[in-house]
Formats: C-alpha cells, sequence, structure tokens
C-alpha cells in the first residue's frame, strides 16, 4: 500500500531541482545570453521531471486506468513503482539497479563531466576570442549542448514522465538551432578558419580517433 507521503513531497522537488540546476550552473558559468538560454531550458527539464518524481506524479494519474487494467497488482501510487520503464520492461528486482537505472546514472555523470571539460574550453576560447578546437571540442563542434542532451536522457531512462517526454525532443529542436546560431556567428567573426575547423570536426558524434591530429594542430 502506498502512503500520503509518496508524493506531495515539494521540499525535496525544490531541493533536487536546485541542487541539478546549480551542478550545471557551476559547470557552465553563463555568461552570455545563449549560455543563459541553455542553462534555463535544462532547469525547465529538471524542474518538470522532480515536480513528478516527488511532487504530483502526474503522467501515473493520466494513465491510471491502463496501467490498473494492465498491471492491476501494481501500486503505482508508491513512489517505488514510479520507474515506469521497470515495470513495463518486465524487469526484475529493485528499480534502482536494474540495467536502466545503472545506464542511466552513467549518462548523467558523463553528462555533467562533458559539461565541465567542454564549457571550460569554450570559455578559455571566448576570453582569447579564438575558436574552441581543443579538448572535447576537437572532437566534436558541440559538446557542451551534447552533454546537456546526455544528461536529460538519462533522467528519462531513469524516471519517464509525460512532460519531460514532450519536452525532450523540443529542448533538442532549442540546442540544436542554438548551435546553429552560434555557427553563423563564428563564421561572421573567423570566417574561412571556422569552415576548415567545421570541415574536419563532426558537429555532434565525437569522433574520438581523429582528434589527436587536430589537437597537435591547434596547439
Amino acid at each position: 500500500m502506498h502512503t500520503e507521503s509518496d508524493y506531495g513531497l515539494w521540499t525535496l522537488v525544490i531541493i533536487n531541482s536546485a541542487i541539478f540546476i546549480f551542478f550545471a550552473f557551476s559547470f557552465v558559468k553563463p555568461k552570455t545570453k545563449t549560455d543563459w538560454r541553455s542553462l534555463g531550458v535544462f532547469s525547465a527539464f529538471v524542474v518538470a521531471l522532480f515536480a513528478e518524481m516527488y511532487g504530483f506524479p502526474l503522467t501515473i494519474y493520466f494513465l491510471s486506468g491502463w496501467l490498473a487494467e494492465t498491471y492491476p497488482g501494481v501500486d503505482f501510487l508508491a513512489h517505488e513503482n514510479g520507474h515506469l520503464w521497470h515495470t513495463l520492461l518486465g524487469l526484475e528486482g529493485d528499480a534502482h539497479w536494474d540495467v536502466l537505472h545503472v545506464l542511466s546514472n552513467i549518462i548523467i555523470v558523463t553528462g555533467f563531466f562533458l559539461l565541465s571539460a567542454s564549457w571550460n574550453v569554450l570559455h578559455h576560447a571566448q576570453k582569447s576570442h579564438s575558436i574552441a578546437t581543443t579538448g572535447w571540442y576537437a572532437r566534436c563542434r558541440h559538446p557542451q549542448y551534447l552533454a546537456f542532451i546526455l544528461i536529460m536522457f538519462g533522467f528519462l531512462l531513469q524516471w519517464p514522465t509525460l512532460p519531460t517526454l514532450v519536452m525532450f525532443p523540443i529542448l533538442l529542436v532549442v540546442y540544436v538551432r542554438l548551435a546553429r546560431r552560434e555557427e553563423q556567428a563564428a563564421l561572421a567573426e573567423f570566417g574561412k578558419q571556422y569552415e576548415q575547423y567545421m570541415s574536419q570536426t563532426p558537429g555532434w558524434i565525437p569522433r574520438f580517433f581523429a582528434a589527436k591530429s587536430q589537437l597537435r594542430a591547434s596547439k
């Protein structure tokens, strides 16, 4: 049986949202309008996620009829059953230790690592008015946005909700548009130098084995 304290824990919503937004803020250290936009859309996703995880389980209420009919023995208002992938895929054992939950944690940690490493390189390049071509920027052109996408995808594996599932593709479009705006600005500022960088470096999928030569060339 579920208890009243399973949800309605808005203090936890605030605390968890603040922690993850603060982590992202500390890694990104936003300075430009683009920085603030990218952090803002990520923050909206995080708040929507934790609002359902600890506040009000909108997705479970919306799907309650279908869930009750399909899984009659499962109390979805018990917090541990909010890990919907665990039940829908027929996984057994503690949901916190199933393969999807462990994988989600790895993806989230990787995303924050990538976020920290890439934005450090980007801000050094901004200070020197040069193109960011070292570190992860030698492997793909938009590692900072890729990091946000990885983190959000990791959360979707861990605790899927209808609002975040709807928001995810929208935020993908937002990040792609932000990346294109940045590239247009870089082309206007650096011209052929940035065109050469674009021709040598993939946009989103990191190219690990070709990175060393570009790293040496950029020094």
